[in-house]
């Protein structure tokens, strides 16, 4: 019989990938998952879309808007995209204090959703919880004098 051994095969094992640091080991010395920096978040990011239209429904709106720039500008000419455009730029820079959630009233009736009930509409955005701080700190640091 012919021996083989790692050194003939070539076969190296990364440390890295065998050694778990202490800060990420479980009670029991499993690697904890949820508590790392690739936990729900980090998985997320890294799947692909379940569907193929996952990815034609994020850029709905914008093919839309692009759709309808067009008709008003072959219908009323450059001005009026133009205008719409502004519009909704300044609408959308309007907010309250940042202690305080915008609702962004002009902006949705501009596009047209102010009839839509949403996901936000009825549960709030998951990115502006209710925990509120305090309002001196979040304007400073809004304004760039805390950093």
């Amino acid at each position: 019989m012919c021996e083989i051994s790692k050194m003939d095969l070539n076969v190296t094992t990364p440390a890295s990938s065998l050694e778990v640091p202490l800060h990420q080991t479980g009670q029991y010395g499993v690697k904890e998952t949820m508590k790392s920096a690739e936990g729900l978040s980090g998985v997320k990011s890294t799947l692909v879309a379940a569907h193929p239209l996952e990815a034609s429904e994020a850029l709905v709106r914008k093919n839309r808007d692009q759709v309808d720039f067009t008709m008003l500008r072959n219908v009323q000419g450059m001005h009026a995209p133009l205008r719409l455009q502004m519009e909704r730029h300044i609408a959308g820079k309007v907010q309250r204090l940042p202690c305080l959630h915008s609702s962004n009233v002009a902006l949705d009736t501009l596009r047209g959703q102010d009839e839509h009930i949403d996901f936000n509409h009825v549960l709030n955005d998951p990115t502006a919880p209710e925990v509120m701080g305090d309002p001196h700190i979040m304007i400073e640091r809004r304004a760039g004098i805390l950093q």
